[in-house]
This record gives structure tokens, C-alpha cells and sequence, in this order.
């Protein structure tokens, strides 16, 4: 009798923790503390525009013509993907001295420059020397993040406007995993051995306006797994070993419980 209460309660304990291991909730609250005004949060980083930097890529166009840069192009009226590439603008790079060759004009000074500094330059050069009222679209294609972890679609994501935020960039990788830990995502940004990390709260509303999470070329976005899901997965790990021992004992009181009789 002592024998058979035994394999019952070895049994019950299994099915609970089976149980355990299935249960997940999620919970996660994204917006709604207010643990900080935003007053406090903005004297604790600043907004810096980035700058062009040697080998970066620059998408140009005019938006005055639906050709390129300079409306003497030619370009191919059969050729859809000319069309295409028309329309989109020509990209050009960033040379190792900081200049950039562009049509008619030449080289262009542009590293250090932000966005709309160089922007402003190309469209004044090509105001004097060729077009009538150029309005020059400029963008830097080659800027992107690493977005890692608690995500729907982890990978790389361009940049492609000014004041990119973490928000953003999560919503385009689909949002949070049931899993995410939204109180603690991880910004890692520096080279080479300096590394910097920024935590910041999604939990908390004025995470919305910290400029510290305005991302910037090469940050790595990492988001780890909330303490619920860290528990579900050792309650999973602990049963694919307890799992078969508690079976093998069971066969085991089985077998000597049908000796005795």
C-alpha cells in the first residue's frame, strides 16, 4: 500500500510541473509608469544629428525633374528599371578625403556635414553653375542597426530618416515576443573596445520623448527575456531530464509492486 501511494504521488508531481512548464501569461505594459518627467530625462543625453562620414553612400535627386541630378541625363524611356532607378536618384560614396563627385559640379566637401547641411550646399552649387531652383533630396543609405533578442523579426534595419527611435525600429521588426523583457532593452553603441550601453524602460511613458533612445549608425538593440519566460524555459530544461527518470521509477514501482503480490 505504502508502495502504490508512492507511484500515485510521483505521478501527481509530474503532471504538476508538466502543468507549470505549459502556463505562460503575457504581461508585459508598455507606457504607462511615469517614473520620471521629461524634464529630467532630457538633461541626460542630447540629440546629435549624424554626420557623413568617409565611405558612406548618398542617395541624390532632384524633386524639380523626375530624372536624375541633372535633367540632361539621359534616360532610357524602354527601360523600366532605368525608370526606376530615375526616380529613386543616383547613389554616389563618400571618397576616403570626404569628398563626393557629383554631375556637372564636381567634388564636394561633405564629410562632417549633417544631412541637411550637405544638402543645402549641393542644392546652392547647382543653383549657380545648372539648375533653376534645384531641390535636392539627399539621404544616407548605408546607415543601419542590429536589432536583437525578443523580437518578432530580429536583423538589420536601415536608417533612413533623421531622429530614429528605438520605438520605431521595433515596430518595423513586427513588436515584442510574448517573452520580451520591456523594462530593460539594452542600446550598445561605440567601437572597438569602447562600448557604451543605455537601458531604457518601455514600461515607463516618457520613454517616448528620452533622446537617448534616438538611434544612431551601428547601435546594437538588444532585448532579453522577461523573468517569466526565463522560469518557463528552466521549468521546460528540468523536464526533459525529469521526465524520463520519473517514467523509469514508475516502471520501477510498477514492476515491484506486481512482485509482491
Amino acid at each position: 500500500m505504502i508502495y502504490m501511494r508512492a507511484l500515485y504521488f510521483i505521478c501527481f508531481a509530474g503532471i504538476i510541473m508538466l502543468g507549470c512548464s505549459c502556463s505562460y501569461k503575457q504581461n508585459q505594459v508598455l507606457f504607462e509608469k511615469r517614473a520620471a518627467t521629461v524634464d529630467t530625462i532630457s538633461q541626460t543625453a542630447t540629440t546629435v544629428s549624424y554626420q557623413i562620414q568617409p565611405q558612406d553612400i548618398l542617395q541624390i535627386r532632384n524633386l524639380q525633374s523626375l530624372r536624375y541630378i541633372v535633367d540632361e541625363m539621359p534616360v532610357s524611356a524602354t527601360s523600366g528599371s532605368s525608370n526606376n532607378a530615375a526616380s529613386q536618384g543616383q547613389t554616389f560614396q563618400v571618397e576616403e578625403d570626404g569628398t563626393v563627385a557629383l554631375p556637372a559640379i564636381g567634388h564636394v566637401q561633405v564629410a562632417g556635414l549633417t544631412r541637411t547641411q550637405a544638402t543645402k550646399l549641393i542644392e546652392d552649387l547647382y543653383r549657380k553653375s545648372l539648375l533653376k531652383d534645384p531641390i535636392i533630396e539627399l539621404k544616407v543609405v548605408n546607415l543601419k542597426v542590429t536589432l536583437l533578442g525578443e523580437v518578432k523579426a530580429p536583423g538589420n534595419f536601415p536608417i533612413v530618416k533623421d531622429n530614429t527611435t528605438l520605438v520605431e525600429i521595433i515596430g518595423q521588426a513586427g513588436g515584442l515576443t510574448p517573452a520580451a523583457n520591456e523594462k530593460n532593452i539594452k542600446i550598445i553603441r561605440g567601437k572597438g573596445k569602447v562600448q557604451h550601453v543605455t537601458e531604457i524602460d518601455l514600461s515607463n511613458l516618457n520613454s517616448l520623448s528620452d533622446p537617448r533612445s534616438i538611434l544612431q549608425n551601428g547601435d546594437i538593440i538588444y532585448i532579453a527575456q522577461n523573468k517569466r519566460a526565463i522560469r518557463t524555459d528552466n521549468l521546460q530544461n528540468f523536464n526533459t531530464w525529469i521526465q524520463p527518470t520519473l517514467l523509469l521509477l514508475n516502471t520501477a514501482l510498477l514492476i515491484f509492486t506486481l512482485g509482491r503480490r
